[in-house]
């Protein structure tokens, strides 16, 4: 099955799975990659500009990359064998790049509310953020504020994964092959249009639940299957062609 893999769903693929394997072998060296690669929220202090990019290659374990490949595998091929190699690329970073948007819309302001109570509260946000930089967690626990508990805790959190690209995915193969049947648990035939449907609104629901216990980055689902579902529809109308 891998050797008949498409180019770019193949490099895509090997680039998940290097990072991958590096990370758990850096891991045991002490080097946290995950921490410098995933993508930190942009205003605050750990965020780097290639995080952009590096993030969509990081997952965060082996059960979110392997869901994550297998669908893409399955679902990525059959879109580039109809775009061609150029196309889908655009259509993947575009989507992956709108996963990370919708992401940092909230994180953007959540950080500058946590920012301004900060500031009320008369810390200083440079030491607050040189703490951070620095890993210092005792001298972050030492201000007993929960505002800089908080901030210093969406800070350290990274947002790793190809999901939100693979929402696109879904989200394109859903409306070009609307009536393809899925095989739910490898058994219930569910049309593609009716499951990405009922999983983009579960997404849509849970990323305003606010759980504190869920570290799955919702918003960038819903974004990259937005961003996923807009192209494809302006290419739809644009080239005036249609599959079933």
């Amino acid at each position: 099955m891998f050797n008949q893999l498409p180019q770019v769903t193949k490099n895509i693929i090997l680039l998940n799975i290097m990072f991958f394997l590096a990370t758990f072998v850096l891991q045991t060296q002490g080097i946290d990659l995950t921490a410098s690669l995933g993508a930190h929220v942009v205003n605050t202090p750990l965020f780097k500009p290639y995080q952009i990019v590096t993030h969509f290659f990081m997952h965060g374990g082996f059960f979110h990359i392997l869901f994550n490949m297998y669908l893409f595998a399955i679902l990525g091929a059959y879109l580039e064998h109809i775009w061609g190699p150029k196309r889908f690329f655009v259509f993947y970073i575009a989507t992956a790049l709108g996963a990370f948007a919708l992401y940092n819309i909230t994180g953007v302001i959540e950080a500058m509310n946590l920012k301004a109570m900060i500031l009320e509260q008369g810390f200083s946000l440079t030491e607050i953020n040189n703490l951070i930089i620095n890993n210092d967690r005792d001298a972050l626990i030492a201000t007993h504020s929960s505002a800089v508990f908080a901030y210093a805790q969406q800070s350290f959190t990274p947002m790793v994964g190809a999901s939100g690209a693979i929402f696109g995915v879904m989200a394109a193969f859903a409306i070009l092959f609307p009536n393809t049947e899925f095989r739910l648990y490898f058994a219930i035939p569910v049309k593609a249009k009716y499951f990405v449907a009922a999983y983009f609104l579960i997404e849509v629901y849970l990323s305003f639940q606010n759980n504190a216990n869920d570290s799955t980055a919702h918003l960038a689902h819903v974004g990259g299957a937005i961003v996923g579902a807009i192209i494809v529809l302006f290419w739809r109308k644009a080239d005036r062609s249609n599959f079933w």
